[in-house]
C-alpha cells in the first residue's frame, strides 16, 4: 500500500501531461475593453495540437500558437457571454475538450432612448383632475444598460403649462393633470420631456435623452347656446340678451322685424364646437308671428287690430339636441300717426379691406371689428319701427342688408366712397336720408394672438354704435361713379361738375331744420371726384340739382388730395340755397 501511495502522484502527473489544460476557464472581462494580451496559456502535449470547436463564439477568439487571444472588443449588449470551445487532437482523433467562458460585465455607455422625438396629445377640457392623462407605458425611455435607473424631469415650454400637468414620479414618467383645463384660456401647452440614467447631474458616466410634449386642449360641450349680445359674460357664464321691437297696427310687415339690441341671435357657448342653433317660440305664440328656425328671423303672419304687448319665450338649442337656452322677445303693437323718420346722424363713417368682393359687410371706422350700423328713428316709435326699410340711391357698389351695409363688387383699390342711405318709412310712406362715407384699406380684421387668454365675447351681428373717426384721417379722393349713376353735369367753368379747390376738405351735414332733428325730411347727394383731382357730379333721373354746402368744419391739410364737396338739398324740392 505504501509502494502505491508513492507512485500514485507520478502516475497522475504522466497522465496529465498527456491531455491538453489551461489555466484558467473563467474570465470576467468589462464591455469596450480592448485585451491586446493573451487571455489564457494552453498546455499542448507533445504530439497534438489545439484548435478552436464549431460552438465558439463566432470570430471571438483566436490561438496563436499556445495561447489564447480575445479578438474582440466585448460589448454587453451584443454578448453577455463569450465561450471558446478548445479541442486537442492527435492526428484525426479528439484527445482532449476544453471550454473557456469569458462574462462580458455590463457598464454604463448608453444614452437612453424615448420611442419619440415629439408626441401630440388630444387631451379634452373637462378631463378630471388627477387623471392620467398619458401613462407610462408611452412615454418611458429605453436604456440598453441593464442595471441603469431613469430619472425623469417635466420641463415647461408655455409659460405657466406646469401648473396644469405634472409627472406621477421622478421614476414614473405617467403624465398627470392637476388642474381643470380651459380651452378659451389654453389651447396647446408645450413640456420638455428630459430623461438621465444617474440621480446625479454631475455622475460620470451620464447620459441624457430629451423629448417634446404637445398637448392639444379639445373643447367639450359644457356651455349652452348664449343669446347675443350678453348682458354679462365670461369665458363661462353669458346672461342672455333679451330683445324688444315694435310693430304698426293694421299692418302686416312683410320683412323680418327689427329689434333691440339686435336680430335674435345665438350662438354655441363652447365656440371650439360651434353647433348650429335652431329657433323656436315655447310661449307667448298666438299666431301674430313666426320665427326661422335656422335664421332666428321674427316675421308677422298677420296683422294687430289693437294696440298689444306680446312677450315671446324663444328657445335656441343646439342642433344635436345636447343644450338649449331661452330667452324674451318683447313686441309692442303701436299706432302710427305719420310722423316722418330721422337719421341721428348726418354722416356715417365706414371702412372696407382692399380686395374684397361682393357681399363683405362694410365695418365701422371707429370700432372695425364691428359692422357699420346705419338706422333711422320715427317719432311715433323712439326705439324702433320694423316698418322702416333702407335702400342706397345713389351708388351700386354697396346695397343694404337690413341696417347694415355690403359691397356688390370686387373693390380693388384704396379709394374713398360715398352713398346716399334713404329710410322709408313702408306704412307712413315718409322717409329721411343720409350719407355714408366709406374708405377702401388696405387693412385686415385684427386676429386674437398669444397662447393664453380667453377670447373676446362673441357679439351680435347688428351690435355696435357709429361715430365719426378722428379729425386727423386723411381722406381719399373717391373713385368715379358706376355706369348706372345717370348723366353728368358740366359747370359754367368748363370742368365737369362742381368742384371745390384743391384744399377744400369734407365736413358733416348740419340739420336743414332748426330746434328738430338732424336731416328730417332732407336727402343728401355727393359727387364723386375724377382721379385727375375734378369731380363728376352723377344725378338719378328726375333728382333736382344739388348744390355745394358751407365752409369745410374738418381741419385743413396739405396732405388731403382733391376731393367732393358734399351738396345738400331740401326733399320738399325746394330749390337749394346757393353760396
Amino acid at each position: 500500500m505504501g509502494a502505491w501511495a508513492l507512485l500514485l502522484p507520478l502516475l497522475m502527473a504522466t497522465a496529465q501531461a498527456q491531455v491538453c489544460s489551461v489555466n484558467n476557464t473563467i474570465f470576467e472581462v468589462q464591455e469596450n475593453t480592448n485585451q491586446s494580451g493573451p487571455l489564457a496559456d494552453i498546455y499542448v502535449p507533445a504530439g497534438q495540437q489545439v484548435t478552436l470547436g464549431q460552438s465558439s463564439t463566432p470570430y471571438a477568439f483566436r490561438i496563436q500558437g499556445t495561447q489564447l487571444f480575445l479578438n474582440v472588443t466585448p460589448d454587453y449588449e451584443e454578448n453577455t457571454m463569450l465561450q471558446a470551445h478548445l479541442e486537442c487532437r492527435s492526428g484525426d482523433t479528439v484527445v482532449t475538450q476544453l471550454r473557456v467562458l469569458v462574462f462580458v460585465l455590463d457598464i454604463n455607455d448608453n444614452a437612453p432612448q424615448f420611442p419619440f422625438e415629439n408626441k401630440v396629445k388630444n387631451i379634452s377640457e373637462d378631463t378630471k383632475v388627477n387623471t392620467i392623462v398619458i401613462p407610462e407605458t408611452e412615454l418611458e425611455a429605453q436604456d440598453l444598460d441593464k442595471d441603469d435607473i431613469l430619472f425623469y424631469t417635466l420641463q415647461e415650454v408655455t409659460p405657466g403649462a406646469s401648473n396644469f400637468f405634472s409627472l406621477v414620479g421622478t421614476n414614473l414618467p405617467a403624465l398627470r393633470l392637476d388642474q381643470p383645463l380651459d380651452f378659451y384660456s389654453w389651447q396647446k401647452m408645450t413640456f420638455q420631456l428630459l430623461v438621465r440614467d444617474t440621480q446625479e447631474e454631475n455622475a460620470e458616466p451620464s447620459h441624457t435623452a430629451a423629448a417634446t410634449l404637445d398637448l392639444h386642449v379639445w373643447p367639450a360641450d359644457l356651455r349652452p347656446p348664449w343669446f347675443l349680445p350678453c348682458g354679462y359674460s365670461d369665458p363661462y357664464v353669458c346672461i342672455n340678451a333679451e330683445y324688444h321691437g315694435a310693430v304698426p297696427l293694421g299692418h302686416k310687415l312683410p320683412a323680418p322685424l327689427v329689434l333691440r339690441p339686435g336680430p335674435v341671435h345665438a350662438v354655441d357657448g363652447d365656440q371650439g364646437i360651434s353647433q348650429r342653433i335652431l329657433y323656436s317660440i315655447m310661449q307667448g305664440q298666438d299666431g301674430t308671428f313666426a320665427i326661422d328656425a335656422d335664421s332666428g328671423n321674427l316675421t308677422m303672419t298677420r296683422s294687430v287690430p289693437s294696440p298689444k304687448t306680446f312677450t315671446l319665450l324663444v328657445k335656441g338649442e343646439q342642433a344635436d339636441r345636447a343644450r338649449y337656452s331661452v330667452t324674451r322677445v318683447t313686441i309692442e303693437a303701436r299706432n302710427a300717426i305719420g310722423s316722418l323718420p330721422y337719421f341721428p346722424k348726418s354722416r356715417y363713417y365706414g371702412q372696407v379691406a382692399r380686395g374684397s368682393g361682393a357681399g363683405v359687410e362694410v365695418k365701422d371706422a371707429t370700432a372695425p371689428s364691428l359692422p357699420l350700423r346705419i338706422w333711422a328713428q320715427d317719432p311715433d316709435f323712439p326705439d324702433i319701427n320694423s316698418a322702416i326699410t333702407y335702400r342706397i340711391t345713389n351708388n351700386t357698389n354697396f346695397r343694404m342688408d337690413g341696417e347694415t351695409m355690403l359691397t356688390t363688387v370686387l373693390l380693388a383699390n384704396e379709394t374713398v366712397f360715398y352713398a346716399e342711405v334713404e329710410a322709408n318709412n313702408t306704412v307712413t310712406t315718409g322717409t329721411a336720408t343720409t350719407v355714408v362715407e366709406i374708405q377702401v384699406l388696405e387693412w385686415e380684421e385684427p386676429s386674437p394672438t398669444g397662447p393664453s387668454g380667453p377670447p373676446e365675447t362673441p357679439t351680435s351681428p347688428e351690435a355696435g354704435g357709429t361715430t365719426r373717426p378722428s379729425s386727423s384721417t386723411t381722406l381719399e379722393a373717391p373713385r368715379p361713379p358706376g355706369p348706372s349713376q345717370g348723366p353728368s353735369m358740366t359747370s359754367s367753368g368748363g370742368g365737369t361738375g362742381p368742384h371745390p379747390p384743391s384744399s377744400t376738405t369734407l365736413r358733416s351735414l348740419a340739420s336743414s331744420t332748426p330746434g328738430g332733428p338732424p336731416s328730417v325730411g332732407t336727402s343728401t347727394f355727393l359727387p364723386s371726384a375724377s382721379p385727375s383731382g375734378g369731380s363728376t357730379q352723377t344725378l338719378k333721373p328726375g333728382t333736382s340739382q344739388p348744390m355745394p354746402p358751407g365752409p369745410s368744419r374738418t381741419p385743413q391739410t396739405s396732405a388731403l388730395r382733391p376731393v367732393a364737396q358734399v351738396l345738400l338739398r331740401k326733399s320738399s324740392g325746394s330749390p337749394a340755397p346757393q353760396l
